[in-house]
């Protein structure tokens, strides 16, 4: 039966760069669609897409990977957009730890992941590199990442470069000490991906209630899509409407939070064909998926707007975006890299 209520779960309590739907929420773009949305955030983010495979929650966030492996568990579950695109993704560590470049080098170490997923992909990189699963120790960590790394019952652990290495780095500036002494073994690179997409952060529904409810499905990405015109063009007042919904939000640490992950947003919300065949493949190696599976995702509910022509140079746009938020740890602000016209960096007022 279709319904103008809809459930929508986070992938972690609420975070900066879930900006989009909470104001969608506060600025009535919800509303103006005529539907109502309830926001909720979870206890683990490792049930989210078991909760809405099951149908206990419409829709959520969620990563690429864990959204193509919920489907060949059995959770009817599908993308219907993308929130960030490839955030940079990797085994987070301090320069003390004696862990370097070298991936060798994380033999003998503890490391921290938030869910299966993370012990599977350093599994498997172990095998890559000349090692096994018995050189590390694994710590599930959940999202607590930075935290048990700063008080070091982990050498590393599994993060993003818009979330664990800001808190690392602004915790390393509050010890006196440079902020690059935190540093990435990115899993893309590592595992020679040619891309950070398996950590895409994507919106994504129960296949039931997207069939029962499809225009629905529909009004809640366009207020989305508007929420997110409304962030890239005015960050900082974006930000602060964020704040007066969410205190929480109203730290330093979050604010660089917001500024690091503003490169990342998805300006159109589509869902990246190449970037799908990708991680299905990397799925597959992994041994998360069969060999005969097809990717769930849709771009049926982006209308209205127009969805960018898929990048020439996705290596060059990645290489693009290492420099560019380099500069944003550096200097702050809010910058993007513009793939659809100068392929520059195009920086907005902060």
């Amino acid at each position: 039966m279709s319904t103008d209520k809809i459930t929508f779960l986070m992938n972690w309590h609420a975070t900066p760069y879930h900006a989009p739907v909470y104001l969608a929420q506060k600025l009535g773009f919800f509303a103006d669609e005529g539907i109502k949305v309830a926001l909720l955030e979870p206890n683990d983010p490792s049930d989210v897409t078991e909760i809405i495979g099951s149908g206990k929650v419409d829709m959520g966030f969620k990563a690429m990977i864990h959204t193509l492996a919920a489907k060949a568990r059995g959770f009817p579950v599908t993308s219907i957009g993308s929130l960030l695109d490839e955030p940079f993704t990797g085994v987070v560590y301090l320069k003390s730890s004696g862990i370097t470049s070298d991936f060798q080098t994380l033999k003998g170490k503890r490391i921290g992941y938030v869910g299966e997923f993370g012990k599977i992909q350093i599994d498997e990189l172990t095998r890559h590199y000349g090692m096994t699963p018995d050189d590390y120790t694994a710590v599930r960590c959940g999202m607590n990442v930075s935290k048990a790394i700063i008080e070091g019952s982990i050498d590393a652990g599994i993060g993003l470069e818009n979330v664990q290495m800001v808190e690392l780095e602004e915790w390393l500036v509050s010890k006196d000490r440079p902020r690059d002494d935190v540093q990435m073994l990115r899993i893309d690179e590592l595992a020679e991906l040619g891309c950070c997409c398996f950590c895409s952060i994507l919106y994504i529904a129960n296949d039931s209630f997207i069939a029962a409810n499809k225009p629905a499905v529909s009004k809640f990405l366009a207020a989305v899509k508007k929420a997110t015109n409304y962030l890239l063009a005015s960050p900082s007042e974006a930000y602060e409407q964020y704040i007066d919904m969410k205190p929480t939000m109203g730290t330093p640490v979050n604010r660089k939070i917001f500024e690091r992950s503003f490169a990342y947003f998805s300006r159109d919300l589509k869902n990246v064909d190449r970037d799908w065949n990708k991680v299905t493949a990397y799925g597959k190696r992994l041994g998360v998926l069969p060999a005969d599976y097809k990717p769930n995702y849709t771009n049926e509910f982006l209308q209205g707007w127009d969805l960018a022509k898929d990048s020439t140079d996705p290596t060059g746009d990645q290489k693009k975006m290492a420099e560019l938020q380099k500069v944003v740890r550096e200097q702050g602000g809010f910058r993007r890299i513009d793939s659809t016209a100068t392929q520059g960096v195009v920086g907005v007022q902060a």
